[in-house]
């Protein structure tokens, strides 16, 4: 099976933006295109992850599609080439690449102006273009419109033969921002084929808990949870949950049989170090 040679956990990585602003993304600059750049820090940040114990990272491509690129002089398929090559540098044999995929920016139709087939289009430019780069996987991940969500999968599933590892964005309330439940999630999710499905960014570990629980009770797929350090702080921009308190908030999904963990936005290899260790003494 897809998994069988890891151990009980697999360990994602971390932010890739908190990163990237640590070695020089300024502000209103498009991330992905430090992989071509500075190629160098993209690959550090990879590395670093790897040190720290991640079992599967993310390239620098959340927003690599031909809508968030134009203008750029750069192609999607130029992008995900360098950031694939660069997180293959970084892994060498000790860790999987997955091509990141975040939607589009665009809200689809009937409630937006973008077409479901465009946004097909756009996604599987990507995943064709990851495939060819050598991705181990396509993630497809942050992801509040099921619609969109079914476009990016689609996309996926039929034109590579690359493993879906699918997650979706909840709120509190349990929710997407466009108002899908997770039964509806894992249903879709499922029905077109994913590997591996959960919920990723927006809150903190302990705030995610309970929707994490509605998706385990209705899957028998490995269950992906990757939460954010928190809220930033309003002045300094420095995330309120720190690597030990969010270790320490992680291990309540391992109750629940969560299988690939890892974090969102605010989190470091500092924080995937300590949820490692914190998993390894359960």
């Amino acid at each position: 099976m897809l998994f069988d040679s890891y151990g009980k956990y697999i360990f994602y990585d971390g932010a890739m933006g908190t990163m990237l602003y640590k070695h020089g993304l300024k502000s209103g600059e498009k991330p992905d295109l430090m992989n071509i750049s500075n190629p160098d820090a993209v690959e550090s940040i990879h590395r670093m992850y790897v040190e720290a114990g991640s079992d599967i990272v993310c390239t620098n491509t959340f927003g690599s599609n031909a809508l968030n690129l134009k203008g750029t002089g750069y192609s999607p398929e130029e992008v995900i080439k360098a950031a694939v090559g660069n997180a293959k540098r970084a892994c060498t044999d000790k860790a999987k690449v997955a091509l990141d995929i975040g939607p589009t920016g665009h809200v689809l139709e009937p409630v937006g102006e973008l077409e479901y087939e465009r946004a097909y289009d756009l996604f599987k430019e990507m995943a064709v273009a990851g495939e060819k780069a050598g991705a181990d996987f396509a993630a497809i991940e942050t992801m509040s419109d099921i619609e969109e969500l079914k476009a990016a999968m689609s996309a996926v599933k039929d034109n590579t033969k690359l493993p879906i590892l699918a997650t979706m964005t909840f709120e509190k309330s349990g929710y997407t921002f466009m108002g899908c439940t997770p039964e509806k999630f894992v249903e879709t999710a499922e029905s077109i084929g994913a590997a591996a499905i959960g919920l990723n960014c927006s809150l903190e570990p302990v705030e995610m808990l309970e929707t994490a629980k509605r998706i385990a009770k209705v899957t028998k797929l490995p269950l992906i949870v990757k939460p954010n350090a928190g809220l930033p702080d309003g002045v300094s921009g420095e995330y309120h949950t720190g690597a030990k308190d969010f270790a320490d908030q992680m291990t309540g999904f391992a109750k629940i049989g969560a299988k690939i963990i890892g974090g969102c936005c605010g989190t470091t290899p500092e924080y995937i170090k300590e949820l490692k260790k914190a998993y390894l003494e359960l």
